[in-house]
């Protein structure tokens, strides 16, 4: 099972309206990263708009590449989009880069 951490930057001026938007995830969404692999996926949000993700997943290019391929990811992709800073013209799950692990106490 690999372990993913990424960081995003969501726009200080929009933390409320993430939060709220999280706390009501579409149940399509849901459904969809769990039926591609998206396993224990948990998102946390700093202050001042640091995003941390992880997620565990047996293949995190398989798991990204069959999201891609659903209906609903693009809709919540470009709904997602305008919530973030220094997307590069990305769309937010294509701005996800792993961080490097150095350390797991298992």
């Amino acid at each position: 099972m690999q372990r993913v951490c990424f960081l995003l930057k969501v726009r200080a001026d929009r933390l409320d309206e993430y939060r709220e938007r999280h706390a009501a995830v579409w149940p399509e969404m849901r459904e969809a990263l769990s039926a591609t692999g998206w396993h224990n996926y948990s998102l946390f949000l700093r202050e001042d708009g640091l995003l941390v993700g992880y997620l565990e997943t047996e293949d995190f290019a398989a798991a990204r590449a069959a999201m891609e391929a659903t209906d609903v990811n693009a809709r919540w992709q470009a709904e997602m989009a305008p919530f973030f800073t220094a997307l590069d013209g990305a769309r937010p799950d294509e701005a996800m880069k792993p961080l490097t692990e150095v350390f797991h106490l298992a």
